[in-house]
């Protein structure tokens, strides 16, 4: 099925078979992390969840072919630096006709960079996005693929603005491109794609009121006229919707690209706020209840942000970055959340290829006052964002904190004997040092391996044992 008629037909068919398409959850699948599950093993967690809708950030070959045969949907994207320069003929033939076909990888969307028109880029993306979406719309008609794979460009909310919702209109610098922007989609017949943080409108002003953030009905509804919104997600919503309806496509189909809450590394970031959030907001969308200027129209889809924890991740925004996943960065839940895909509950990975259970900790006999510059270097490479204030591990006592920042370099290092020597200061223990909330990881593989025990034999049982007995005497 490589020729262009091959992929026609193909597209052609499902068309015919699947063209109106429900509306369901989705995730994010996000890959900016120091310990990778194999690609397939992802997709086992996805398809053992029932999700059937996943959004990359690029186009991962290796993540397009675990998702073949799958009937996963799948969104890819084109990063914002590679805009200005990519041949889109080329784009099309390497990362969708390649791909798309029978047992092929059902990619639906390609979005056209990630956000361009945020206010903190400084306009240095907006002017690409256009011309970029117009030579690849004619690559798909080239390639007999523009009926099937729709080209869409995920905004983040900063591009509307109003005091209340009914009076919602796109930034006045932004209004030409976006006329020109929303013109296209709706020619092409692709939705219009936004990302939407209650989470960050909380964290960024302290006077916004917290129980507006979640579902569960606010002491603070804002009036608008003869609507009330009870909650951020509804009027953020309502503001593009109104932000549209002012260019003239009131009806254009909306998708939430991102929507999240993370569980770790601010006031505010933590299992249980973000299970009640992304619990509100599955039972609001899939009530079909919608908006007050979309009654009984929820959006198209929603993209949960994210599926994994991200611990590689630029912490440029906040700590809170690296651990927006409903999953850890291994595959297994967080918390208990209902995707209203037929499972009750989030079912963890299996097959995760872990390193050895070792874990590197500060020598407990070792004077640590010249500790500073190894803590330095561990948490400047590896991450360290949950001992900051607001995180899981923020009580550790001192040398707990040690030893977390220590392991958390020797896991990244895949447990390189010397990645744990710090001129003396660390120890390889085999006891998990876990404190209470505070979880010591044990990294994974990417890497297939016979037995996961087989790394073990170059540790002679002296060796362990030795570990043991120090750890034990010197406790």
């Amino acid at each position: 099925m490589g020729s262009g008629v091959g992929v026609a037909l193909f597209a052609l068919s499902l068309l015919l078979v699947s063209h109106e398409v429900e509306s369901a959850i989705g995730v994010n699948w996000g890959t900016l992390s120091f310990h990778k599950m194999r690609p397939s093993t992802v997709v086992d967690l996805l398809k053992a969840n029932k999700i059937t809708k996943v959004k990359l950030f690029d186009a991962n070959p290796d993540a397009l072919r675990a998702l073949m045969g799958t009937g996963i949907q799948v969104m890819i994207g084109i990063p914002n630096e590679m805009l200005s320069t990519f041949n889109s003929d080329l784009f099309v033939q390497q990362n969708l006709s390649r791909f798309i076909g029978k047992n092929g990888a059902d990619i639906r969307y390609v979005a056209v960079g990630n956000e361009p028109f945020l206010t903190g880029y400084g306009g240095q993306f907006q002017n690409y996005v256009v011309p970029a979406m117009v030579n690849l719309q004619q690559s798909l008609v080239r390639a007999n693929l523009a009926s099937y794979v729709k080209l869409v460009v995920p905004c983040n909310a900063d591009a509307y603005q109003s005091n209340v919702p009914s009076q919602g209109m796109f930034r006045p610098e932004l209004t030409q491109i976006m006329t020109q922007l929303v013109s296209f989609l709706n020619s092409n017949g692709s939705p219009f794609v936004v990302n939407i943080y209650p989470f960050l409108s909380l964290y960024g002003n302290s006077d916004f009121p917290q129980d507006y953030a979640f579902f569960e009905g606010s002491s603070h509804p804002v009036p608008d006229g003869p609507n009330t919104y009870y909650n951020a997600f509804d009027g953020n919503f309502d503001t593009l919707v109104a932000a549209l309806t002012k260019l003239g496509y009131g009806q254009m189909p909306i998708v939430i690209g991102e929507i999240g809450w993370p569980t770790d590394g601010a006031v505010g970031a933590n299992l249980t706020a973000a299970r009640v959030f992304n619990q509100g907001l599955i039972s609001h969308v899939l009530s079909n209840k919608g908006t007050p200027l979309r009654p009984g129209s929820p959006p198209a889809d929603v993209y949960l942000f994210g599926l994994l924890d991200e611990g590689a991740k630029s912490t440029l925004p906040g700590n809170f970055e690296r651990h927006w996943g409903i999953f850890s960065f291994d595959g297994q839940a967080k918390y208990r959340l209902n995707l209203g895909l037929g499972n009750r509950g989030l079912k963890n990975a299996k097959n995760v290829q872990y390193l050895p259970s070792r874990w590197c900790v500060a020598h407990p006999s070792r004077d640590m006052t010249q500790v500073g510059d190894h803590l330095r270097l561990a948490c400047s490479e590896a991450d360290c964002t949950t001992l900051n204030d607001g995180g899981s591990c923020s009580q550790l006592g001192e040398k707990d904190n040690i030893s977390y920042a220590f392991n958390s370099y020797y896991q990244m290092q895949m447990q390189h004997e010397k990645s744990c020597d710090f001129d003396g200061l660390g120890m390889v223990t085999f006891l998990d040092p876990s404190v209470g909330d505070c979880r010591f990881l044990v990294g994974v593989t990417d890497i297939g391996l016979s037995s996961s025990t087989e790394p073990m034999a170059r540790w002679s049982i002296y060796h362990i044992c030795i570990g043991l007995l120090i750890w034990t005497l010197t406790m």
